[in-house]
């Protein structure tokens, strides 16, 4: 989650979960309550509280801090779900190796954090201007079952 300056647009914050050893970035594990689907898989939910994160005010930047997240975002189908990918029709490497439902989605969502006594609260935010989307998918090994 990235804070900017208004006006100059300058980066301010940017509380993230780190590098893993593994390289990844960005990645914060979540508890298995903290994500539900409804019944009819038209709406999910992703709730996260006081997360615990670093602060590094700019992407790789060297100074970081303790600090903590929570945010809640929805998601709800508003479109027909469609079929994308061609599955194991294709070589594995073909971007196309996977398949799944997809339909357009609202989302919609509120963020708050903190870290050494400055915190933040956002509005809701909306996709009402941008674009969501939603849907099952299988790919590698799981395109065989």
């Amino acid at each position: 989650m990235d804070l900017y300056e208004p006006g100059s647009g300058s980066q301010v914050h940017d509380y993230n979960g780190g590098v893993q050893p593994s390289g990844l970035f960005w990645l914060v594990p979540v508890g298995p309550d903290d994500f539900s689907v409804s019944g009819d898989g038209r709406e999910a939910t992703l709730v996260a509280r006081d997360l615990p994160v670093i602060d590094s005010f700019q992407f790789g930047g060297p100074d970081m801090v303790p600090a903590s997240v929570s945010f809640t975002i929805t998601w709800e189908a508003v479109g027909k779900r469609r079929l994308r990918g061609k599955g194991s029709t294709v070589p594995p490497t073909d971007p196309a190796a996977f398949l799944g439902h997809f339909a357009r989605a609202r989302s919609r969502a509120r963020f708050s954090g903190s870290a050494l006594g400055f915190s933040f609260r956002s509005g809701e935010a909306t996709t009402d201007d941008g674009y969501a989307e939603m849907g099952t998918e299988r790919n590698g090994l799981f395109l065989a079952r």
